[in-house]
């Protein structure tokens, strides 16, 4: 959700920024906007769910009072019928970096994707974009032969992505084939290869993270809790009437969505809605936390102390 703003300071450096990163309900928007409220800064999402138009309940997307706070990137920027990739973040937050500075304003990266965030400091591989048309042949093969068979044939042409991926996997199966077919290289050679195009490295890179796992845990149920009493439900059910979603889409792939999506067709009991939601947004808390720490250059900051925003705060007034 793009906001105009007005030049107030001088410009610094064009790659300048600063990332706040922590699993899901760690308060990182708390703190974000705690920052801004001491200095200029625009921030930069960093959320592979909050880039979605209509997915405002399940995905803890910050209020229109919250949004009003400080100018919001990369949030409302496209349907859930389409998607959105590493790579095009990298390409829209550099390109965002530098139009903040410009206006002389510090960005602030606040998301739990840590792909994204790996991606723009270790840079991505420089495969082929996607091809509407090569996809469409594709699901409609697998349409016919199953997605297994899909499988079968990634195995022929690329054996070590096939390896790591299982035989319903239909997004990333889909993903290999196409690059496959536009290229005539397996995806494993892109993966394999030096030249990737960089992003611009950040001035602070801080992360909340909750060193009492109850805590977080404690925090993920009520956060579950609030959305489901604040028509979560009724959010799917709307998305679903629209008849041109599906299930295996990333966006209706998020966690949260997949399980309301899985009551609604009637695969698991409604009842069972609320504690399958909590367990997979839990796990995914435990894979962020597996992406953060691979990332030596992270300033931990504990998420339960009594003093973390301050603490965040702090460390992103300390960039010059």
């Amino acid at each position: 959700m793009e906001k105009p703003v007005a030049n107030d300071t001088q410009a610094p450096s064009a790659t300048r920024f600063a990332a706040l990163a922590g699993p899901t309900a760690a308060g990182k928007t708390a703190a974000a906007l705690a920052v801004a409220r001491r200095r200029p800064v625009e921030i930069v999402s960093v959320d592979s769910a909050l880039v979605y138009r209509g997915m405002d309940i399940g995905t803890a997307k910050p209020s229109a009072a919250e949004l009003a706070e400080a100018p919001h990137h990369l949030i409302d920027i496209r349907d859930p019928r389409e998607a959105y990739s590493a790579a095009a973040f990298v390409a829209d937050a550099t390109r965002l970096i530098g139009e903040i500075n410009a206006r002389g304003r510090l960005p602030l990266l606040v998301g739990g994707t840590m792909l994204y965030f790996k991606a723009l400091a270790d840079g991505i591989d420089a495969m082929p974009a996607a091809d509407p048309a090569v996809r469409a042949m594709l699901e409609a093969e697998a349409a016919t032969h199953g997605w297994p068979a899909m499988h079968a044939r990634l195995a022929a042409v690329d054996p070590v992505t096939a390896a790591r991926l299982a035989p319903n996997d239909s997004q990333r199966l889909q993903r290999a084939l196409e690059v496959w077919h536009s290229s005539g290289l397996p995806l494993s050679h892109f993966h394999a290869a030096a030249d990737k195009v960089r992003g611009p490295q950040a001035a602070a890179f801080v992360s909340l993270e909750a060193t009492e796992r109850s805590w977080l845990h404690g925090r993920i149920a009520e956060r579950f809790d609030a959305m489901l009493a604040g028509g979560f439900l009724a959010e799917v059910e709307a998305l679903r009437a629209r008849g041109d979603l599906v299930a295996d889409l990333p966006s209706m792939r998020c966690v949260g969505y997949r399980q309301a999506w899985e009551a609604l067709d009637g695969d698991c009991p409604m009842t069972e809605l609320r504690e399958r939601g909590i367990a997979a947004t839990r796990q995914l808390a435990k894979r962020q936390m597996t992406w953060l720490r691979s990332m030596p250059q992270r300033q931990v900051v504990a998420a339960e102390a009594p003093d973390a925003i301050a603490q965040v705060v702090d460390r992103i007034m300390g960039i010059a």
